[in-house]
């Protein structure tokens, strides 16, 4: 029997629909990516998506935030159909925040500089602004980090950074590219604890792709494992390691979490 870390949550989460991919399709130079995918994301649920390179898991966070439009199908936030409302008003409109794998900051401000730009863009009142900033620093310990420029923050540091300032806009959802690629374990612990704790504290419905397959399963409530453009497996954890589908696909027969 798989082991799932102590500090994952386990209690039952509402099911209610937050976001919805309806039979969504994409092509790239005629290569199908996504075939007719029915994708629901319930909210307040940190959401795993797994599967191997080129499935399509970054193209679906590119559709539900608008960076890419959806050759087929629609994408519904709140049982509303924006398929067709732009980046910057979806974000805005519909709480959404996106952590890329890569980047994501001013490589030559400083960490507190990278915090005000994203600030003075989404909060006018200057006193709220400066209330929110401090609260963030207060949160992820920042500190001892604040004059430093992004460029030399460890990576750790960098993950934290970017998530921090994706929180700016108090998200209700958030989305993590590759959050524990090239992390060490102690900071990949302490991106799992953060990600747990947005969801507990902070009421976000968190949605996650990683190859770290044994990372991501320690810190969501689901998973759905992507092949061939379609979800070919959906449940929990333990659920999901154990399905038939999934381990033929992507886990092999001899996975588990340690």
């Amino acid at each position: 029997m798989a082991v799932i870390k102590k500090f994952r949550i386990k209690s039952f989460k509402e099911q209610e629909t937050l976001v919805e991919l309806n039979k969504v399709s994409m092509f790239y130079n005629k290569r199908q990516i996504l075939s007719d995918l029915n994708l629901k994301i319930n909210r307040n649920e940190v959401l795993g998506m797994l599967g191997p390179n080129g499935v399509g898991k970054s193209t679906i966070f590119h559709i539900i935030t608008g960076l890419k439009d959806p050759s087929y199908g629609k994408v519904l936030i709140n049982n509303y159909d924006c398929t067709n409302i732009p980046i910057y008003e979806r974000a805005t409109r519909f709480k959404l925040g996106y952590v890329p794998q890569y980047g994501g900051f001013i490589q030559d401000l400083n960490l507190y500089e990278n915090l005000m730009l994203v600030a003075e863009i989404h909060i006018k009142e200057q006193d709220i602004r400066q209330m929110k900033i401090e609260k963030i620093i207060s949160k992820f310990e920042f500190d001892a980090l604040l004059k430093i420029k992004a460029k030399h923050l460890s990576g750790g540091q960098k993950k934290k950074l970017v998530i921090a300032m994706s929180l700016i806009n108090d998200p209700s959802i958030l989305l993590l590219d590759e959050p524990f690629a090239a992390l060490d374990i102690l900071t990949i612990k302490m991106l799992q604890e953060i990600i747990v704790n947005l969801q507990s504290s902070e009421k976000i419905t968190v949605v996650i792709c990683d190859h770290q397959a044994r990372d991501l399963l320690s810190c969501v409530d689901r998973a759905i494992v992507l092949s061939n453009g379609k979800i070919i497996a959906s449940g929990s954890p333990n659920e999901i390691i154990n399905d038939t589908n999934a381990r033929s696909a992507y886990f092999g027969d001899e996975f588990k979490i340690n």
